[in-house]
């Protein structure tokens, strides 16, 4: 097999789960560098990784580039991404960028590795809760198309990074040895709270960048701008696996029993539903493995052809670093 010189930009907690799911997934690598901002060396499970400093030149020779778009590394695809692709290496970033950009494809390589073809050499990893939604949507939109979804997100902290999640480990020590609990990373104090809030509020339309990604990179993904989208992100005390419970309306009739057979026969999606034997997807389950968890299945009773569903999923696995490298895989096989 061919083997390909290998690149990750950022080693946050992005960037350090591609570098060990390259390791996992036994990405054909002739070699690995990681690149950001200072020279410096990392731990990662053991190991030391030496980082070297991202410039335009760093790419010379590479195959594949990874930006992991978190903690200081958002915004490098910006400065670096198209120059790399000059230098005759495919980009694959992480951060928002670049996803509604005409030239670039939006791609989970589950549902529409086609956009891929004819793509200019930089191509964009959705939105973490776009992924986790879109894994069981997708599938029921091709069966029976969908008008409406109502998503509400309950996020985890890793999805803000590192610090988040040592934030909460702090907040939670804290407050078990009855200590004040301080709070950097988010306004508010996150341990045993929820913050109705994720990204940021730059209008007045009362919706979050968070909230208005889900919906434009949902339509851009499903190659359909008709689906009416509406959603509430939440971040909520979860280390990491990000939930999303689902309202959705379909232009034809599906029944629970349908979706169930559907999703089981779906790549990438894992069917946990028996709430009577308190079955059902759950970040704990979720973390670390690949699927996305969906669940909780049953009719909609507010609207005609509805259904609700329940899923969860790895945000920094599925929702980012694994994502990235599935698109990298999807590619290398075509």
């Amino acid at each position: 097999m061919k083997q390909y010189n290998v690149c990750v930009v950022g080693i946050g907690a992005v960037g350090t789960e591609m570098v060990r799911l390259l390791r996992k997934r036994k990405f054909p690598m002739k070699s690995l560098t990681v690149l950001a901002r200072s020279e410096r060396t990392e731990v990662i499970d053991g190991e030391p990784v030496q980082v070297k400093v991202a410039s335009p030149e760093a790419f010379d020779g590479m195959d594949f580039a990874f930006f992991a778009g978190t903690e200081g590394s958002k915004g490098a695809s910006q400065m670096l991404g198209w120059e790399a692709v000059k230098r005759g290496c495919v980009v694959i970033d992480n951060g928002d960028d670049f996803r509604m950009d005409p030239r670039v494809p939006l791609v989970i390589p589950e549902i529409n590795a086609d956009a891929l073809k004819n793509h200019q050499g930089l191509i964009a990893n959705p939105n973490c809760s776009t992924t986790i939604a879109l894994m069981p949507l997708a599938p029921l939109h091709k069966a029976a198309k969908i008008k409406r979804i109502v998503a509400s997100t309950y996020q985890a902290v890793s999805g803000t990074g590192a610090p988040a999640v040592k934030e909460l480990e702090n907040q939670v020590r804290a407050w078990a040895e009855g200590k004040d609990v301080s709070h950097e990373v988010y306004p508010h104090q996150i341990a045993f709270n929820v913050l109705p809030s994720v990204g940021s509020f730059k209008d007045d339309s009362g919706e979050s960048t968070e909230e208005v990604k889900m919906r434009k990179e949902t339509h851009k993904i499903l190659g359909d701008d008709s689906i009416r989208v509406g959603n509430t992100c939440a971040r909520v005390p979860v280390i990491n696996g990000h939930s999303i419970a689902l309202n959705v309306e379909f232009e034809k009739p599906i029944t629970p029993e349908q979706a169930r057979d559907i999703l089981s026969h779906s790549p990438g999606v894992r069917v946990v539903d028996n709430p009577k034997q308190a079955q059902y997807p759950m970040p704990l389950d979720a973390s670390e493995h690949d699927d996305v968890l969906v669940g909780r299945i049953r009719r909609d009773q507010s609207t005609d052809n509805g259904l609700v569903l329940w899923c969860s999923g790895d945000n920094i696995w599925k929702g980012a670093a694994q994502n990235a490298i599935q698109i990298a895989e999807e590619l290398i096989k075509e």
